[in-house]
């Protein structure tokens, strides 16, 4: 119980990243070891990270305690620019990437080609979410 605000967000995010996504990559037929480390895809690990987080301390500290207050406005702010600002950044690279095939040969080599898929769908972040909150929940019901 020393350490749960850091090894309950850790256990979640290990499981999110390296058991889950791998998981349904498999599952939808598209599996690659470079999903496991790139940006986006289901589910949200950034969602993931953050639910458990505010969940651990709402259980352990309670719905009232600031630190469950912090929590929450942190990972709305994390989940909100996982989803939007990211989202934004996604469709500059795919505006960027068609503006570099359209110069010339000679030039087009110089430019490096942007990241696609950064930003998370709407439902990536819900499952995350739920997967954030779903793992604490477990973990403490067989620690307390």
């Amino acid at each position: 119980m020393k350490f749960i605000f850091i090894t309950i967000p850790i256990i979640t995010i290990f499981l999110s990243q390296f058991v889950f996504k791998p998981i349904i990559s498999i599952m939808r037929g598209r599996f690659s070891m470079k999903d496991i480390f790139s940006y986006g895809g289901m589910p949200s690990s950034h969602s993931a990270l953050v639910s458990s987080l505010t969940t651990t301390i709402a259980i352990v500290r309670g719905f009232y305690s600031p630190e469950f207050a912090i929590s929450l406005f942190f990972a709305l702010i994390v989940i909100i620019d996982a989803v939007g600002l990211r989202g934004f950044m996604s469709k500059q690279g795919i505006a960027i990437n068609k503006l570099i095939k359209d110069l010339p040969d000679e030039l087009e080599y110089r430019y490096e080609v942007m990241n696609e898929r950064i930003a998370h769908t709407i439902s990536q972040a819900i499952i995350g979410i739920l997967v954030g909150i779903l793992i604490p929940v477990v973990v403490l019901f067989y620690l307390i």
